[in-house]
């Protein structure tokens, strides 16, 4: 096909191939019927190398309004031929439009014709070629319907012409795609009813799956808090709630019960940052003499902090993310989004990229890179001085059973017994300390079956605790002094009565005297800790309040200007938001799968201790499954006093579960 320069003769030569009329060449010149934007056009006149063509801009109404019709000059690459013999008429044209559906049959016939053949199922066919297979007789005004028809149906797709101004192509599509085309055409042509009667089945909680999968999206969407509405379910009857659409997606079989959308609903990823730290710099830092000890669970995979006695200083020394990551980094902004690293009884989903902890956790290498802070202690063991350095440190990663077992050593004891003397440093100033029972959750990937152990407390997880808070209390000293805007955490005094009763009761009555903490750029007392002033900075992997006020830290150290005060307010504060989103995640995943646990073993049963008494209720805890709950026990129970019990209607939905005395 080619387009020939305008002329006022029209001629065609035609030959015969397979069977097939085929135009070798085509003129357009007066009266040609031609396709403009998508639409049939007549050329009427030319002009140079453009052409003047008539088409309908507004068409007939069934109210007796006539067509409406326009003029327009083109370009010949603008315009492609459908016929080679001239049309008596646009109007005539139009009017065989109406008879499309003739060609229904012939076109299949012509696409089953293609399809059985190899060579040609694939092609692109000119429209010409195509009009002579379907129907050799085909009056020149009939062939704006046959292309109408054939864009239409299913069985061929339109592709653009090969050139400009050339006649359109068509390819015929496969059988599966058509068979495709044709369900989609009828689920629209019936969607009314294919809606209503899956409205039905969603009432009967009775699903058409995989069919009714498409449907059940927005509620998953609702479940998930993604929405906040779902029409399937307004239509069938059910409160719009995500607790409603997570019963209704167990109901169905959509959802098992071990589907967790806690983090989701929470706006948090279930996958790590993805973002690549830089390789740590290459910058003078100090070498601590000996080794340092990196005490932490033996499940512990992200070890971020280390400790040594050297005769004179205490050392914690902490990862150094902040030697790359810049403040208002797309690092720093998505760690700032995240909050934290959550960490939740399928795994950890990070803060910082899992590959950063390569470079930037510590014991991994044989010498890790560290923020460290060194502290001398006065004589009643308050922090004297803190010097913050860059550091290259020896590291050694023990569990807390390795710790304990070894601390009695030259290297630990220093460390315990520094431990000990401030914890009773902090009991004199008012520090609370409360001793409730936890546990560690765990679930197999591919069973999903839930663990569920009791956490230990070795003597060690409180010597490293006691380390932490005194590099915290060293550089929120060391940042007031140097007049840096830091994260400084604060709490204020617990009220608490003077009839505390003894064991598990009166741990939990302590608890409920705390007041929340605070996050700020003030420095400000934690009386709970019993330390006047306090910042975290034991974890710039995971937290992201520690790693704003590493990049503080190292903005000093570098001798570049340090972030100012409402910067510094305003990104705490956002990741503080973030970090609280974490925190509910974590406690709604872990009572999740304390349920299902509770599903997976319906024979468990527990001891339960009594530590709040209301009335004939009264409030007791689980230790072994780290539940809290309100029975109404069929006898006066004391405070202290145990009692087993069963668990019962359980609602992992609502995340609820009765326990019964047994």
């Amino acid at each position: 096909m080619r387009l020939l320069p305008p002329a006022d003769v029209f001629s065609a030569a035609f030959v015969a191939t397979r069977g097939i009329i085929k135009y070798d060449t085509v003129m357009i010149s007066k009266n040609t019927l031609v396709l403009y934007k998508k639409q049939p056009a007549v050329v009427s006149d030319t002009e140079g190398d453009k052409y003047i063509i008539r088409f309908c801009t507004a068409p007939a109404s069934p109210g007796g309004k006539k067509a409406v019709f326009g003029t327009q000059k083109v370009r010949g690459k603008d315009i492609a031929p459908l016929t080679s013999v001239p049309v008596s008429s646009l109007e005539a044209v139009l009017a065989a439009a109406g008879d499309a559906g003739r060609f229904s049959a012939q076109i299949t016939e012509a696409w089953e014709l293609l399809l059985s053949d190899d060579d040609t199922a694939a092609s692109a066919l000119p429209f010409s070629e195509l009009c002579g297979l379907i129907d050799a007789e085909l009056s020149p005004e009939s062939a704006w319907a046959l292309y109408a028809a054939l864009t239409g149906g299913f069985e061929f797709e339109s592709k653009e012409p090969a050139a400009d101004g050339a006649e359109p192509l068509f390819v015929p599509r496969s059988a599966e795609a058509v068979a495709a085309l044709k369900q989609k055409a009828d689920e629209k042509e019936h969607a009314a009813e294919i809606r209503d009667a899956f409205i039905r089945r969603l009432k009967n909680r009775s699903l058409d799956m995989p069919a009714d999968s498409r449907f059940m999206s927005e509620i998953e969407a609702l479940a998930l808090g993604q929405n906040d509405k779902s029409k399937a379910m307004h239509d069938a009857g059910y409160a719009e709630t995500p607790e409603k659409a997570h019963k209704l997606l167990l109901d169905t079989g959509v959802w098992a019960v071990t589907r967790n959308p806690h983090p989701t609903r929470w706006g948090l990823s279930m996958h790590s940052a993805s973002e690549g730290l830089a390789a740590p710099p290459d910058e003078e830092r100090y070498k601590v003499p000996g080794v340092s000890y990196a005490i932490d669970n033996a499940w512990s995979s992200d070890p971020d902090d280390a400790v040594a006695w050297d005769g004179e200083h205490l050392w914690v020394h902490i990862a150094d993310p902040a030697s790359t990551v810049m403040p208002g980094s797309s690092i720093d902004n998505t760690a700032r989004a995240r909050g934290a690293t959550l960490y939740i009884p399928e795994g950890a989903s990070r803060m910082l990229c899992e590959d950063a902890l390569s470079d930037y956790a510590l014991g991994l290498n044989p010498e890790s890179r560290a923020l460290s802070f060194r502290l001398t202690f006065a004589e009643d063991g308050a922090v004297e001085e803190c010097t913050v350095l860059k550091t290259l440190v020896t590291v050694q990663r023990l569990t807390y059973e390795q710790a304990d077992a070894q601390k009695d050593s030259p290297e630990l004891k220093p460390l315990f017994d520094i431990a000990r003397r401030n914890i009773e440093r902090r009991r004199k100033a008012g520090a609370v300390f409360i001793d409730l029972p936890e546990v560690h959750i765990t679930v197999e990937p591919e069973t999903k079956k839930v663990s569920i152990v009791p956490a230990s407390h070795p003597e060690s997880a409180d010597m490293v605790r006691e380390m932490m808070l005194l590099a915290g209390e060293g550089a929120a000293r060391f940042a007031f002094l140097k007049n840096l805007a830091f994260a400084y955490v604060g709490q204020d005094a617990p009220e608490i009565p003077d009839d505390i009763p003894d064991g598990l009761a009166g741990q939990y009555r302590l608890r409920r005297c705390m007041r929340r903490r605070s996050v700020g750029i003030a420095p400000k007392a934690h009386a709970g800790l019993g330390l006047s002033v306090y910042s975290q900075v034991t974890s710039p992997l995971r937290r992201y309040s520690d790693l704003v006020s590493h990049e503080q830290l190292r903005a000093f150290l570098d001798g570049r200007r340090p972030l100012d005060k409402n910067t510094m307010l305003e990104r705490i504060s956002a990741g503080d938001e973030a970090a609280y989103a974490c925190k509910k995640a974590e406690r709604n995943s872990n009572q999740h799968w304390t349920l299902v646990y509770l599903l997976q073993n319906p024979d468990w049963t527990g001891e339960a201790v009594c530590v709040e008494q209301k009335g004939k209720q009264a409030v007791f805890l689980i230790p072994s499954i780290g539940q809290e709950t309100l029975i109404t026990p069929d006898h006066q129970v004391e405070l202290n006093q145990t009692i087993t019990v069963r668990a019962g209607n359980i609602d992992i939905p609502n995340l609820s579960v009765m326990f019964i005395p047994v």
